[in-house]
């Protein structure tokens, strides 16, 4: 038998995950929006979670799974609607997957081309979730993927 029967697969740690946390309620408080922040590892299992003072119940499964989309493809998530929007099977058929968020709010964690893990944040429109998200990938100095 020849070939390798396992991989090795880089994950985010959890120092790593810790500092997103700060760093996303950081810019939250700054914008002055309560917001659920969710880090997950490369297979989109939390890692990470915090839910601000104030922040929307329904923000705390919406976060997880904005992160677990991010994982999950590696992409943002509003690129899921660029993606979709012009082709009504997939439009319709998509949005019916379970955990599947096609707005904006999650983005993949990269270590080089390595999607190690991924934020999802939810408590405002996807656009203040949108900037949460940057901002904290920005204090660590990660790339926000487009």
């Amino acid at each position: 038998m020849s070939g390798t029967l396992a991989i090795t697969r880089k994950t985010i740690t959890a120092d790593a995950a810790d500092r997103l946390i700060a760093a996303a309620a950081k810019s939250a408080t700054e914008i002055g929006v309560p917001m659920v922040i969710a880090i997950t590892d490369e297979s989109g299992t939390l890692k990470a979670f915090s839910r601000m003072d104030g922040a929307p119940l329904l923000s705390v499964e919406l976060a997880r799974d904005k992160a677990y989309t991010s994982a999950a493809f590696g992409i943002p998530t509003h690129a899921w609607f660029d993606f979709v929007k012009g082709d009504p099977p997939l439009l319709h058929g998509i949005v019916k997957t379970p955990r599947l968020i096609v707005f904006g709010g999650g983005y993949p964690i990269k270590d080089g081309d390595a999607v190690v893990g991924a934020i999802g944040v939810s408590g405002g429109h996807y656009d203040q979730d949108m900037i949460v998200a940057k901002a904290a990938l920005a204090a660590l100095g990660l790339s926000d993927g487009g």
